[in-house]
């Protein structure tokens, strides 16, 4: 299978698994990529690409192959509004090429590693495209706009190590064995975490509303003293006390 998906613990792991096309997405691939984050019933998942790719982007050729059709509804921006949807944390594990929507979606992801050999890449305007998957409005919000702009109209390669530089990746590992054991490492961690402190953080981080300061200070205090009563928090606490 082109997206293989494995559960284990508080982790799902989702693999674009297509090495001989440097992990390239096709239109069932999006349909498969979408159903495997409606599916997580975890608090984490960790997306990977199989080989030495992320994901190359679109398969052009499956691309050019269909007939445009409603725009809204593609499999691709299905896969977009599932990745959208979920309350996991989405750590992403990019080892080799991030291109197109495979640099775009990592805008959407909480956390991302990457090795040194890897690169971001926005080749929308070079295609004779504009960029996707709210790139254009995220991109310049985290990189400041005079950046963005040189990455979407230039589409030059990003490599690992200024993409981190500049906020879009965490962490950059030497080779993809130091990669695998760093993700796997800061994934216990969080898998010890309470679910419930977990996806709160989440979705207040996540939170797009156009609000104020002590708007937004209200909601973390509606999740903080719901939490305080949650028995995982609680117990966490108290390990914490008995500690000192």
């Amino acid at each position: 299978m082109s997206i293989e998906t494995t559960v284990d613990g508080q982790v799902t792991t989702i693999t674009i698994n297509r090495p001989e096309k440097r992990n390239a997405l096709t239109k069932a691939m999006y349909v498969a990529l979408a159903d495997a984050f409606d599916a997580v019933r975890t608090p984490i998942v960790v997306l990977s690409g199989a080989g030495d790719a992320f994901t190359a982007g679109n398969d052009l050729g499956d691309f050019l192959a269909h007939e445009a059709g409603d725009r809204t509804k593609t499999p691709a921006r299905v896969f977009q509004e599932a990745l959208l949807a979920t309350q996991a944390v989405v750590v992403a594990s990019v080892d080799g090429p991030a291109v197109g929507i495979g640099a775009t979606l990592l805008l959407h992801c909480d956390l991302v590693y990457a090795t040194e050999r890897s690169y971001l890449q926005f080749p929308f305007v070079p295609l004779g495209l504009v960029p996707e998957f709210g790139s254009s409005y995220a991109l310049p919000r985290r990189v400041g706009p005079q950046r963005a702009t040189e990455l979407l109209l230039f589409g030059e390669r990003l490599p690992a190590v200024e993409a981190a530089q500049l906020g879009l990746v965490n962490e950059v590992l030497p080779d993809e064995t130091a990669l695998s054991k760093r993700v796997a490492e800061r994934v216990a961690t969080l898998a010890e975490r309470s679910v419930r402190a977990l996806t709160a953080t989440r979705a207040l981080l996540h939170d797009r509303t156009d609000e104020s300061v002590e708007e937004r200070m209200e909601s973390e205090s509606e999740h903080f003293a719901e939490l305080l009563h949650d028995p995982d928090t609680i117990a966490t606490l108290r390990a914490k006390l008995g500690r000192r």
